[in-house]
């Protein structure tokens, strides 16, 4: 009875003995507890309403719409104003978040002297605009220019009014 309860007692201090080296030398969870930061929930990072019953609203980007731009009679110059500016800001934030996107800008003009002179000054005319849009920060490479001269009047070229009109770039975004 005696080598029986002795081999009990071998075997049962050999279990405890090679179940603790495996548990906590092997697989290591007998080491203390790593403690870790939690978000606290207050009143202020609560959702106040629920949230799994109602439709998530995706924001959709929008394009900004053309924008015209006119020229006097014979001239280049391009000066910058807050609705230009305002623009600007649409646009350059909407290539910022697209990056296929491309700034178009199309110089035209009116009737008035010859085909090459006045394809040369629409494209002078849609060149002042880009070099505009580039000091605020646009890419060159996110910018196309391109000069239609008289060949696409927005209105007739027989009255002042109607070549004014004529007389313009127009910028899309593609």
């Amino acid at each position: 009875m005696k080598i029986l309860i002795a081999g009990f007692l071998a075997l049962l201090g050999w279990g405890a003995l090679s179940t603790h080296f495996y548990v906590c030398e092997i697989r290591g969870f007998c080491h203390e507890p790593v403690p870790s930061l939690t978000n606290v929930v207050t009143p202020e990072t609560m959702i106040a309403h629920d949230s799994l019953n109602k439709p998530v609203a995706v924001e959709k980007e929008t394009i900004p719409q053309s924008m015209l731009i006119y020229f006097a009679f014979d001239k280049s110059e391009f000066n910058s104003g807050t609705i230009t500016d305002k623009y600007l800001n649409e646009s350059k934030k909407f290539l910022d978040q697209n990056q296929m996107a491309k700034l178009t800008l199309t110089g035209h003009t009116d009737a008035v002297g010859s085909d090459e002179y006045n394809q040369a000054l629409g494209l002078r005319r849609a060149q002042s605009v880009q070099l505009y849009f580039e000091s605020r920060g646009v890419a060159a490479n996110r910018i196309i220019v391109d000069s239609k001269g008289p060949k696409e009047p927005a209105d007739k070229n027989n009255t002042t009014t109607g070549r004014a009109k004529n007389r313009r770039t127009v910028i899309t975004i593609k």
